[in-house]
């Protein structure tokens, strides 16, 4: 399960961020994760309590915000949703797009005291 080494990184990215700001605790934590991320983030939840305790983030709420994939066709421009990587334009049938979201995984917000 590789989520536990990603929770892991979002709380030293989080305790490190805090720490410039001078802050003695972190009350929640914001993550984007994308569809084409490769990240389950029921397995993020399930590591987040485990990986806080001790730290300043213990009791901290996990924030997932969950960004569906999208891309642009190359021929017509057409941005459309993505359900899977290879998928081809709705409107012209082109295979070839360009991605423009889902493979984010990024801390975006804290909130901290």
């Amino acid at each position: 399960m590789h989520e536990l080494g990603i929770t892991q990184s979002i709380v030293e990215i989080a305790e490190r961020t805090a720490a410039k700001q001078q802050a003695t605790k972190i009350l929640s934590v914001t993550v984007e994760v994308g569809s084409l991320s490769g990240v389950v983030p029921e397995a993020l939840e399930f590591c987040f309590e485990a990986c806080t305790n001790g730290t300043l983030l213990e009791g901290a709420q996990l924030l997932i915000k969950r960004i569906p994939a999208s891309a642009r066709c190359c021929d017509c421009s057409r941005e459309f949703p993505l359900e899977e990587l290879l998928a081809c334009c709705p409107d012209c049938g082109s295979a070839a797009g360009e991605l423009l979201s889902g493979e984010e995984l990024r801390v975006k917000e804290l909130e901290i005291d």
